[in-house]
């Protein structure tokens, strides 16, 4: 059974097409500069090497046309005939309240997206684009949704209640979403297969840390709290992102800086985070390499940065009463040894104690914690794509 998985962004479209027989990606890609110039697909097949097919893509339907017939060309492709795709798996990100878990997707499902829309609408717009240009070209192959907030709809309600007036929760579901579900229910279950125990039996804290970051307290196989909330700014400091602050700041800025709320909204989610205090990158390579030479700047950006992610750490294990394992995944969490490190630094009395040669690796599935240590540490790679397709599998 072949699936194709789709990550549909508002100008680009990611790609995986996995054989689910062994689970082995025959073909991958990503188009990019969809609705503007110069727009181009780099795609990738299983022997065939890497091929760019630069063309105008006008919209995604132009755009998953293209990566139907890279698919099907006879020197880069993978597949004889459409017919071979036997479901389409889309990445979506905002479910709000109505789907706990993936979905096939019908008319009734693209309805409730349509309104979650206003809740994420820099995300949620271009992933029904996908499904509509999929309903387009691939009439009857059927299709599933699988929600990066699902995951967190296991949240108690004390976990995802704001202290807002209870009106603005029951008018316009004002509450704590949380997102990256996918992916920290993907480095949840894999702990558990690699630590040889049932995912019911552990207290595990999952942190996806990448450019956009958080963490998940996954108590028994479940999400009971997560760091991003109504939207993915609150939570850690992250790439451009501010995460927690306080929220009078908002109005004092606008007040002295003459901002409206679009412009203090682009100010907190690109203009913020690492990049903001470092003044260097958000690129967290470009920042180590800066505080290495001394830069001052550099080193509080990732000083701030180790200590929110403890805090949240320290919180989640208070929080479950407990904790088994600690799993860092997603680009930073995957490749510096130097931050997981650093962001254990402080830990031991929670049982945690980090094994520097077992820690030195990047990009594969490790436990980098001492043999004696109580609480075990593990470094695994992010799968959000075969997360998908085992979904989409399930569901057709």
């Amino acid at each position: 059974m072949k699936i194709l998985v789709l990550n549909c962004g508002s100008s680009s479209l990611k790609y995986q097409l996995i054989n689910m027989e062994d689970e082995s990606v025959l073909a991958k890609g990503i188009a990019e500069r969809i609705g503007i110039d110069h727009s181009f697909v780099k795609h990738e097949s299983e022997g065939n090497g890497k091929v760019v097919i630069e063309e105008a893509m006008k919209d995604h339907k132009d755009a998953i046309r293209l990566v139907l017939e890279a698919l099907l060309d006879e020197n880069h492709g993978a597949i004889k005939t459409m017919d071979e795709i036997r479901a389409v798996g889309h990445r979506v990100v905002h479910a709000g309240e109505m789907f706990s878990g993936s979905v096939v997707i019908n008319q009734e499902v693209i309805d409730a997206l349509e309104e979650c829309s206003a809740l994420a609408p820099l995300h949620n717009p271009p992933n029904l684009m996908g499904i509509y240009a999929c309903q387009e070209i691939l009439p009857g192959t059927p299709m599933v949704g699988v929600f990066d907030t699902a995951f967190h709809q296991t949240m108690p309600a004390d976990s995802y209640t704001y202290a807002l007036p209870y009106e603005y929760y029951e008018k316009y579901k004002i509450r704590r979403y949380g997102f990256h579900g996918t992916s920290h229910k993907y480095v949840a279950l894999k702990a558990a297969e690699i630590l040889g125990k049932p995912v019911e039996e552990l207290k595990m804290v999952t942190c996806h840390l990448g450019n956009g970051a958080s963490i998940a307290a996954v108590d028994g196989g479940k999400s009971i709290d997560t760091s991003m909330g109504f939207t993915p700014l609150e939570g850690l400091v992250m790439g451009t992102r501010c995460g927690d602050i306080d929220p009078a700041i908002t109005t004092f800025l606008m007040e002295k800086e003459n901002l409206n709320y679009k412009e203090l909204n682009n100010v907190m989610n690109k203009k913020s985070g690492v990049l903001g205090i470092s003044g260097v990158s958000s690129d967290f390579r470009d920042i180590e390499e800066e505080a290495e030479k001394g830069n001052e700047r550099a080193q509080l950006a990732l000083d701030v940065y180790h200590k929110r992610v403890k805090k949240y750490i320290g919180a989640y294990a208070a929080e479950m009463g407990g904790l088994d394992a600690v799993v860092f995944t997603a680009g930073l969490g995957e490749n510096s040894k130097t931050s997981r490190a650093e962001m254990c630094k402080g830990l031991e009395f929670l049982g945690i104690k980090i094994d520097d040669q077992k820690n030195d690796v990047r990009g594969k599935e490790a436990i980098v914690s001492t043999d004696d240590s109580r609480t075990k540490v593990l470094l695994i790679p992010t799968n959000e794509e075969l997360a998908i397709a085992r979904e989409t599998r399930s569901l057709v």
